[in-house]
């Protein structure tokens, strides 16, 4: 009786590890005991983070107080049973007596039971909702790019409204997930020749590839920046190309990230007259726009 029913459960925070084990175990927070084996580590934005382990037991109920028995009087007393009367007989036989008649009883009418009243039935707490752990298709992963730009952004000092969808414009067979960040006052995130958010980019897209264990390609646009900057780049591209056409020389643009780069390829992949590539090496590599021959 002295052993407790014990549930270990690991989970990203304690909270969410104690709910999870009450919901398993069907009990409530006073029903057990909580351990925290393992207090987890965050890590550096969420790589290389320990999760936390908790583990949750069950607290026996108390056991019924069994009533004492009352001792025998006659034992205890050490007394024994009382012996028979050892009266002599009368030897004078008594006359019988006549037996007495029996009086008549009168039928007792049997009162109906008043019928119990119904008890009212205890209110059933509902149960929280599980939390979700796993999304099945698409909208896991692009739920998981929300809550990692959500939480970089956090982490940054900064507040905004995030919301993310496929991108698949470029027709190709992998998704690229667009994050679209609004909030004020959001020019740190974009940085120098956008150089700050092509980092943070990168970076949410390796802790959004390392929680739902695929590659994932992750493109942030702030307040509208890529669109507004993919504007200007369609627009270069097709004035380059004209030039092309006209000279008939390539020309060299100067050096883009690779989601920049991707912009001028998709512009002119269709061109009747010229072509493109990429050359050089990163940081610096470059489009090139030739002729077609």
């Amino acid at each position: 009786m002295n052993e407790r029913t014990t549930l270990e459960i690991i989970a990203p925070t304690v909270e969410e590890a104690i709910q999870q084990g009450l919901e398993q175990l069907g009990l409530t927070a006073d029903a057990v005991s909580v351990e925290v084996l393992d207090s987890g580590s965050k890590g550096l934005f969420g790589l290389g983070g320990r999760q936390v382990r908790v583990r949750l037991s069950v607290t026996p109920p108390p056991m019924p107080e069994i009533p004492a028995e009352k001792p025998d009087v006659s034992t205890a007393s050490g007394r024994g049973p009382k012996p028979a009367s050892t009266k002599k007989a009368d030897p004078k036989p008594k006359a019988k007596e006549q037996p007495k008649p029996r009086a008549e009883k009168k039928p007792v009418e049997a009162k109906p039971k008043p019928k119990p009243e119904p008890k009212p039935e205890p209110k059933r707490e509902p149960k929280p909702a599980p939390q979700r752990t796993a999304i099945v298709d698409h909208d896991a992963v692009l739920n998981t790019a929300e809550e990692v730009v959500s939480k970089l952004i956090y982490h940054m000092g900064m507040t905004a409204q995030v919301s993310a969808h496929f991108d698949d414009s470029d027709g190709a067979d992998t998704h690229t997930i667009q994050v679209d960040v609004r909030g004020e006052d959001l020019s740190a995130l974009i940085g120098r020749k956008a150089e700050t958010l092509a980092a943070f980019q990168h970076v949410a897209s390796l802790i959004v590839g390392k929680q739902t264990q695929q590659w994932v390609q992750v493109i942030v646009d702030v307040e509208g920046y890529r669109a507004r900057r993919e504007k200007q780049i369609r627009q270069l591209a097709n004035r380059m190309a004209d030039q092309v056409t006209k000279t008939g020389r390539k020309v060299t643009m100067e050096p883009m990230p690779s989601s920049e780069r991707r912009v001028v390829h998709i512009e002119l992949r269709g061109h009747p007259a010229v072509k493109t590539e990429s050359a050089g090496e990163e940081p610096y590599r470059k489009v090139v726009i030739l002729p077609k021959e």
